[in-house]
């Protein structure tokens, strides 16, 4: 879809507007997952064209809730994509609020194996309900996570883990997007089984929250471990850790408002150019996607192909 006359910033707003002008609806509801006796609250967002449509998992950080990422969800469903927003029980936002000692809520949570395992399995329930749920191209889904979120897609994908869990990797997914990704806690990371594309994204202030200490460094490992893949990655001058949260439930929707649209915008080039085929943004990414960053930015590609 070559645009030479108007150039790139005209072609990159035809890219993010393609598909569909508005959310046709937002929906709150609990899934049951009988099998496991778990119910799982999720946000779904629908474009307002008829589908099959291209979907994404949004799988939030330590703490947060179905709420968050709410502008890549929004911004993904403007475009065209299906948005379920998945709410991890156990290490969601019950684990600190009403707490004398919220911080310590969240510890305790980050630090108990079993909610890892739950979320890995969120994401495999999410997969088997979501055609029942919505008009779906089960061929074209992909999955986006927000620090822990991010732990949650990179493990997905087949990131090694300890132990096996049932269904994972789950190659279903035919992208992966990494918003502060979760450096290994020992030594190199296990990527042999990373087949879908990636995209990491990390900010120059990003440091760890909860856990041991990581920064921008840190969270380019797995970028960095993993090849024969086509990979992208980018580091936004002066981003914190919570400038991609969009958590609201934790007060801090305001954090770093000022990257969500580029962050946004850089998400929907990768997967237009990765679950879509989409050889323009695909170039717009190899350029470096200048317009959709700002001065200070980076973005690097590898195996792009």
């Amino acid at each position: 879809m070559p645009f030479p006359e108007i150039g790139r910033r005209a072609a990159l707003g035809v890219l993010m507007s393609a598909a569909s002008p508005a959310i046709a609806s937002e929906t709150r509801e609990e899934w049951p997952d009988r099998a496991r006796g778990r119910a799982l609250p999720v946000l779904l967002r629908r474009p307002a064209t008829p589908g099959p449509h291209p979907a994404v998992l949004l799988s939030h950080g330590l703490g947060g809730s179905r709420e968050g990422l709410g502008y890549l969800g929004r911004a993904l469903a403007e475009a065209g994509f299906v948005a379920l927003h998945l709410q991890h029980p156990g290490s969601d936002s019950a684990v600190w609020q009403g707490r004398s000692d919220p911080f310590r809520g969240m510890q305790e949570a980050a630090r108990d194996p079993r909610n890892a395992a739950n979320r890995l399995l969120d994401v495999v329930f999410a997969l088997d309900e979501l055609p029942r749920r919505a008009p779906v191209d089960p061929s074209r889904v992909a999955a986006a996570g927000h620090s822990f979120g991010a732990w949650t897609v990179q493990h997905a994908l087949g990131q090694g883990l300890p132990l096996p869990i049932p269904g994972i990797p789950e190659r279903r997914l035919g992208a992966g997007i990494l918003l502060s990704p979760v450096p290994p806690l020992f030594g190199a990371p296990e990527v042999a089984a990373i087949r879908a594309p990636l995209l990491h994204v990390t900010g120059t202030e990003d440091r760890t929250m909860v856990g041991a200490p990581a920064g921008p460094e840190e969270r380019l490992a797995l970028w960095r471990a993993i090849r024969g893949v086509r990979q992208a990655a980018a580091v936004f001058r002066g981003a914190t850790h919570l400038a991609f949260a969009g958590r609201e439930e934790f007060g801090a929707g305001g954090v770093g408002t000022g990257f969500h649209a580029r962050t946004a915008a850089l998400c929907l080039l990768f997967l237009r150019a990765t679950l879509l085929a989409d050889g323009e943004a695909a170039r717009e990414i190899a350029r470096g996607a200048p317009d959709a960053l700002a001065p200070g930015d980076t973005l690097e590609v590898r195996d792009w192909g």
